[in-house]
């Protein structure tokens, strides 16, 4: 058995489409209407094509859901915060914050309130404090990551 992906549902398939494409760049592999196949694992699917599956009325499905979120990391977190700056149509669950461990995230919903994650990579926190003069053992403690990664990052 194999992974395929994420599916959610939406209530207006162009709109998420454009929005993922324009916020987190995904890209259409398959686009059939009323199910869309996106890069990275990522499938859209109409609210009413979506009941049907699951036997249920369209005015049964809430999309609104604070249990899961979808999770993405980016190499450059500033540019990402500058982008979704100049949108108006962003709802922050937080704004930029830096976790204990260093990595910088930012929660917001999707147009049907799924929740997004986009957090800094490990590899550009770890990169981040040896730069700020941290020592390697310094990095893995301040991270959680162990010794080998951040050699193996070093080495990139």
């Amino acid at each position: 058995m194999n992974y395929q992906g994420t599916l959610i549902a939406v209530a207006d398939i162009e709109k998420a489409k454009e929005f993922y494409h324009s916020v987190l760049g995904l890209e259409v592999m398959v686009d059939a209407g009323e199910h869309i196949q996106l890069t990275g694992g990522l499938f859209l699917q109409t609210v009413d094509s979506w009941a049907e599956f699951i036997h249920k009325k369209a005015t049964e499905v809430v999309l609104e859901n604070n249990a899961s979120e979808l999770y993405f990391e980016t190499d450059n977190m500033d540019d990402f915060i500058k982008l979704l700056d100049g949108r108006s149509d962003i709802l922050y669950l937080h704004p930029l914050l830096e976790h204990s461990w260093g990595q910088r995230a930012v929660r917001f919903y999707d147009l049907d309130k799924h929740i997004i994650e986009v957090s800094e990579s490990i590899t550009m926190v770890v990169r981040r404090f040896l730069d700020s003069g941290l020592t390697i053992e310094e990095t893995a403690n301040r991270t959680g990551v162990d010794v080998g990664y951040i050699e193996n990052v070093l080495k990139q």
